[in-house]
């Protein structure tokens, strides 16, 4: 029993102390190499498939009526897109600058859109999970039409227009969030014995996302391993990532106090999505910018394991 109770007090950190270990353990071993490429297609399917499942079981605990907006949400969104604007405009105006790839690191990690199972976690601490899932609706919106508009002038590449990078950031990120947020309402309206079964899964949302999170953090390690810049050049984008991660959720945090949204605001800012940060950093600008979603990622997964220590300290303290 104590060893159960350890793994669900600590599955955040267990879940990327696994990741870590499983990606240098399997690259370690030379006889594996030949299963690079099935691994690498394997884990592009599971990973959505799991982040799929996770939201259904997460949105099915979150009605229609339920989604509305906060002006929380507009001032985040203000705060988040005016940050990333003015850092495109530096690098507009400074593109020669040798900082160009910490401000790069710095403007994905303050773009990235919240996180998907940023409603999972909120829910875990306690949090209105309806909340933060309107604002994660309408932050990818932001960067949908934002991205395509300002990464061209901040980094200048041939054949990037608008409209086809707003179909391209569309079709990457909004198909995982609305399709399970669709088919959780069909059950709960359609199929009502099946909903109130999802329901009764109190906490396997959380643990698909461990499993997901262990994937990404494997993911993570191989971009920051396959990195040929320079050393300094990549603990500078990590300590700009960690900066920027800090800064978000305590931004978050603050705003959210003022409307009663504490845990909703901080989440909403500080918890991304880090496998797009690393997808806009390959597609848009210099690929080293990638290994910041890897940083983030885990910076933001220690805030949450520290976040939900104190929630479970709260929790037992009121018991007693």
């Amino acid at each position: 029993m104590d060893i159960i109770r350890f793994v669900k007090n600590w599955t955040l950190p267990i879940s990327m102390v696994t990741g870590a270990l499983s990606y240098f353990i399997y690259a370690s071993i030379p006889a594996l190499d030949f299963t690079h490429p099935f691994v690498s297609e394997f884990t592009s399917i599971i990973q959505p498939v799991l982040i799929f499942c996770m939201l259904f079981l997460a949105f099915c605990k979150i009605a229609p009526h339920e989604l509305r907006p906060h002006w929380w949400q507009f001032w985040l969104l203000l705060i988040q897109m005016g940050l990333f604007c003015a850092l495109s405009g530096v690098l507009c105006l400074f593109p020669d600058t040798s900082y160009r790839l910490i401000l790069e690191g710095a403007m994905l990690s303050i773009l990235c859109p919240t996180a998907t199972a940023c409603a999972v976690v909120t829910m875990k601490l306690g949090g209105n999970a309806a909340a933060t899932t309107t604002y994660t609706m309408a932050v990818n919106l932001a960067v949908a039409v934002l991205a395509p508009l300002m990464l061209p002038l901040a980094h200048p590449q041939e054949g990037i227009a608008f409209l086809p990078a707003f179909f391209i950031i569309i079709r990457k990120v909004f198909p995982l969030l609305f399709c399970p947020l669709l088919a959780a309402w069909l059950v709960r309206y359609c199929f009502p014995s099946l909903h109130k079964k999802c329901l009764a899964q109190k906490d396997l949302a959380f643990y698909l996302w461990a499993i997901a999170l262990a994937i990404a953090i494997a993911v993570t390690c191989k971009a920051i391993m396959h990195s040929s810049e320079p050393v300094l050049q990549i603990l500078g984008i990590a300590v700009v990532s960690l900066f920027c991660c800090i800064f978000q959720f305590a931004v978050g945090k603050w705003v959210g106090t003022q409307y009663g949204c504490r845990i909703e605001g901080g989440q909403a800012l500080g918890q991304k999505n880090t496998v797009f940060i690393i997808w806009l950093g390959y597609t848009f600008l210099t690929p080293v910018t990638a290994v910041a979603g890897g940083f983030y990622s885990v910076w933001h997964n220690l805030i949450n394991t520290y976040q939900l220590y104190k929630k479970r300290k709260q929790d037992e303290a009121l018991v007693k």
